[in-house]
């Protein structure tokens, strides 16, 4: 885990990349104000960083992202699981994370469970989810 002064050059080129030049989120929502505060992961592969995530002081995932050529070959799971991983070790009781709905089974196969309507956000279908962590 890392914090943003770390992540920082790795975890915006593939935010950017996935949110702003794939996805069309605006460039303005994509950084903010909790990236300085929150413990940031990076995937590697051949070398390279192709996803990232991270995880905010209330035990809010977001911002999980992956390279689109490196998409189902377990990196974004490998994010997940870490985060979850430091959640625990920080003490918090459960997770909890806004999926965009296309990612909805991903994280259920992890164990999350949504709560709500879907919801828009930065244009997109979102749902949250959340996953208790019971005593670890």
């Amino acid at each position: 885990m890392l914090d943003w002064r770390a992540a920082q050059a790795e975890a915006k080129r593939i935010r950017v990349t996935v949110f702003v030049e794939e996805q069309g989120v605006p460039a303005e929502l994509e950084m903010d104000e909790n990236d300085a505060a929150s413990l940031h992961a990076l995937a590697y592969a051949d070398g390279r960083a192709i996803g990232t995530g991270r995880l905010l002081p209330d035990g809010h995932i977001g911002r999980m992202a992956v390279l689109k050529e490196w998409r189902g070959r377990g990196a974004g799971r490998s994010l997940l699981r870490r985060l979850i991983d430091a959640a625990r070790q920080r003490g918090h009781r459960e997770v909890a994370l806004s999926a965009q709905v296309h990612a909805l089974e991903f994280y259920r196969a992890e164990g999350f469970e949504p709560e709500g309507a879907i919801y828009e956000e930065a244009g997109i279908p979102h749902q949250a989810m959340r996953l208790r962590l019971g005593n670890v």
